[in-house]
């Protein structure tokens, strides 16, 4: 029989049972920083209204190339400051950390920036056009003596703390498969950013990343990977079918689409047991063990299901007030190597951003 939950997503049954208990601690008990966030578009905005809903972080300033834009969204959200330009934002005292929420086109340029002003950063996945950028990110901030993260949520989440504990006590058994899809119907309009090559555009950089970072999460690092796709009718990625292994052999099997509406969904078999992450996998979900011979184990639900972005930014400051320059959850090394996966990825397909 699964075993009952209670309201916060834990576990009733009293001496522990098949699926541990998230660990993850309460983004309210983060310390409270002072925030800036460079282009405050839909990401942005519920970026902010996840800081408000569920932690004691504090955003003071919002950067935009318009005016009129800036101040709408700092009234939206009572941010004391509004500026017309980024470096505004970065060159405010106030700021400790900069929350980075532009096209994957401009993540580079912006990051740079406020690395270099020796701010904090936050940069949204995916984390540059490329592995190139990442590494120069990487490095300057390393020099520089500032904290950067790469903005993959999904990390930070508590059903994935509970995947990270199921992995590390090998009730799983021998990993073999792990699949994940990433895909949403996006209608056909060039004006669209994910259509837009010079702004780096494509299924890959903004969805298939979440499959792609899930399966090196899992797997560690690739040993090969191999990728066939579609370009849509703009010349960036449409839809895009992966399969990698690693060392030990296991494989994962990933697909990304603007085309189609995909379950969203991962699972992870091993030769005991697998894991289902119901969709949206990358979102906070309901986790399900499940034996090769005795069926359904146990069920995780979490008791957040809006705001995950919450999680990320308790996590980054965390990491800040204890004077850590990067996350033991999402490190600077696996953002590199997913990054040259991607670009791997890319390669096979024959899709180049303008500028590169």
């Amino acid at each position: 029989m699964p075993h009952p939950r209670q309201a916060d997503g834990h576990p009733q049954h009293a001496a522990g049972g098949p699926l541990p208990a998230p660990r993850t601690p309460s983004p309210r008990d983060a310390p409270a920083l002072n925030w800036g966030v460079i282009a405050p578009g839909g990401i942005a905005a519920s970026f902010v209204e996840a800081l408000r809903t569920h932690t004691e972080q504090r955003v003071v300033a919002v950067g935009s190339r318009d005016t009129r834009r800036a101040r709408a969204f700092a009234d939206r959200f009572g941010i004391p400051a509004a500026y017309g330009s980024y470096a505004e934002v970065v060159d405010d005292p106030r700021v400790d950390i900069v929350y980075i929420a532009s096209p994957h086109s401009a993540h580079f340029d912006h990051a740079m920036r406020a690395i270099e002003a020796g701010r904090h950063v936050l940069v949204e996945k995916a984390f540059t056009r490329n592995a190139h950028e990442a590494e120069r990110l990487i490095e300057a901030a390393r020099a520089r003596g500032v904290f950067l993260m790469e903005a993959m949520w999904t990390r930070f989440l508590p059903h994935i703390d509970v995947v990270r504990q199921v992995l590390d006590s090998g009730q799983l058994g021998e990993v073999r498969t792990v699949a994940a899809d990433h895909g949403q119907f996006m209608n056909p309009d060039p004006a669209h950013r994910l259509f837009a090559p010079e702004l780096a555009g494509g299924a890959l950089l903004d969805l298939g990343v979440y499959p792609v970072s899930f399966a090196s999460m899992v797997l560690g690092p690739f040993a090969s990977l191999t990728a066939v796709g579609e370009k849509a009718f703009t010349g960036v990625d449409g839809q895009v079918s992966i399969v990698v292994t690693n060392g030990s052999g296991a494989h994962g099997v990933l697909n990304t689409t603007l085309f189609a509406r995909t379950p969203t969904t991962a699972s992870i078999s091993g030769t005991h047991a697998r894991l289902e992450i119901e969709g949206a996998f990358y979102a906070p979900a309901t986790v399900r063990l499940i034996s090769r011979e005795r069926g359904l184990l146990d069920t995780y639900v979490p008791a957040l299901r809006e705001g995950g972005l919450c999680y990320e930014a308790a996590e980054a400051a965390r990491c800040v007030a204890a004077g850590r320059l990067e996350s033991d959850l999402m490190p600077l090394d696996e953002t590199l190597r997913v990054m040259r996966a991607l670009d791997e990825i890319r390669r096979d397909l024959d899709v180049v951003y303008p500028g590169e």
